[in-house]
């Protein structure tokens, strides 16, 4: 289903970025059976922007949509997430371009590594432990990010 958000953004120094009113993610965990901590990544498929690297679930936010419904949606559609079963808890921006355009992660929680389906955006989802999350081939923007998003073990 195509939005109004669907296209691309341009900054002031030409730099394109998808979602004409901005994007969102959903940064998905759930406890693994040992308890580890681990999120749910998208493999995007070829044909979308740096397809074949790692990321959330996401994409572009329709005007009359906030960052939460946005991600959501998109977790949604890409990965046949119960959006029931989830918990928001946070949302941060991780990346934006001068004139406006941001893209927000949503971070939020499952009691339980919930089951996806694919979509043609993906080629693969699967729950990923987060200490093996940068060891991936992740999209740009995401590996940025991705340092200031995961869990800090408690001491």
């Amino acid at each position: 289903m195509r939005g109004d958000g669907d296209g691309w953004a341009v900054g002031p120094d030409g730099e394109k970025r998808w979602g004409r009113h901005g994007a969102a993610g959903l940064l998905l965990r759930a406890p693994l059976a040992d308890g580890r901590p681990a999120v749910l990544l998208q493999h995007r498929a070829a044909w979308s922007h740096q397809g074949g690297t790692w990321a959330l679930p996401g994409g572009a936010r329709d005007s009359h949509e906030s960052t939460v419904d946005a991600a959501v949606r998109e977790a949604q559609e890409e990965a046949g997430i119960d959006v029931a079963a989830v918990t928001v808890r946070a949302e941060r921006v991780t990346s934006g371009l001068a004139g406006g355009w941001t893209y927000t992660t949503v971070v939020a929680d499952a009691t339980e590594t919930l089951v996806t389906s694919l979509n043609q955006e993906s080629t693969e989802l699967r729950w990923v432990p987060e200490p093996e999350v940068e060891a991936m081939p992740l999209h740009s923007g995401f590996a940025e990010a991705w340092p200031s998003l995961r869990t800090s073990p408690v001491r």
